[in-house]
């Protein structure tokens, strides 16, 4: 994305504080988002300036004790990036929610440090691991899944949307060698529970199984490149 493109977000959320929090933060953010009001209304992420915004900001609880992972995967199917943001902080939904295809997941105790962020992060067709989204990952105890760090997922997530691994260094400030031991660490760790991933393809299905990624996250980032 174009840095001197204005980004622009649309946050549903039925909680007029959180709203009003949120585009005070867009405003202040260096370059400016523009963040629109859905007034807690679905159809207004389809429909009108809504449709068109770059990120949508995603309430997962719009009807109390209901969340609504159903809306979640059919903007996720539709292509819509997701920066889902509730008040939920407990491991099942956070990793449901990545499952389902959101790119970033965070909890109303992480504030502006976190969403301005993920909102560029998000509307770049990146994924954004805060705290919240780093510790589900890490403290996931599925005996068939992994235990792999944020900074190994992260390290994945660049590799799948870059040609090579240099790339990757660059882009994290890190060498090359380092690149390999997470790459490598994180094969081991596939082994050891029996899901073994010899290829970079292999990798990549079991991260898109794991929800390391996501498949909106894979396509746009252009993903299978490189060894």
């Amino acid at each position: 994305m174009d840095p001197h493109t204005e980004l622009s977000a649309v946050i549903i959320d039925d909680h007029v504080a959180t709203v009003a929090g949120v585009q005070a933060w867009c405003a202040r953010a260096d370059p400016p988002i523009r963040c629109i009001d859905a007034h807690a209304r679905l159809a207004d992420v389809w429909t009108g300036p809504g449709a068109t915004a770059d990120v949508i900001i995603f309430d997962l609880e719009l009807q109390p004790g209901n969340p609504a992972f159903g809306d979640l995967r059919r903007l996720v199917d539709a292509g819509r990036r997701v920066v889902v943001y509730s008040q939920h902080a407990d491991q099942a939904t956070v990793l449901k929610c990545v499952h389902i295809g959101a790119l970033a997941y965070l909890t109303k105790y992480e504030g502006e440090e976190h969403l301005v962020p993920a909102i560029r992060a998000v509307a770049s067709g990146r994924g954004y691991t805060p705290p919240s989204l780093g510790g589900a990952i890490v403290a996931d105890r599925d005996p068939g899944r992994p235990r792999i760090s944020p900074r190994e997922a992260e390290v994945l997530r660049a590799w799948f949307a870059s040609a090579s691994k240099d790339l990757v260094a660059a882009r994290l400030h890190i060498t090359v060698k380092t690149v390999e031991t997470h790459i490598e660490r994180v094969r081991a760790k596939y082994a050891d529970v029996g899901r073994p991933a010899r290829t970079k393809s292999e990798l990549v299905a079991r991260a898109l199984d794991d929800g390391v990624i996501s498949l909106t996250e894979l396509r746009d980032g252009g993903g299978r490149r490189g060894r």
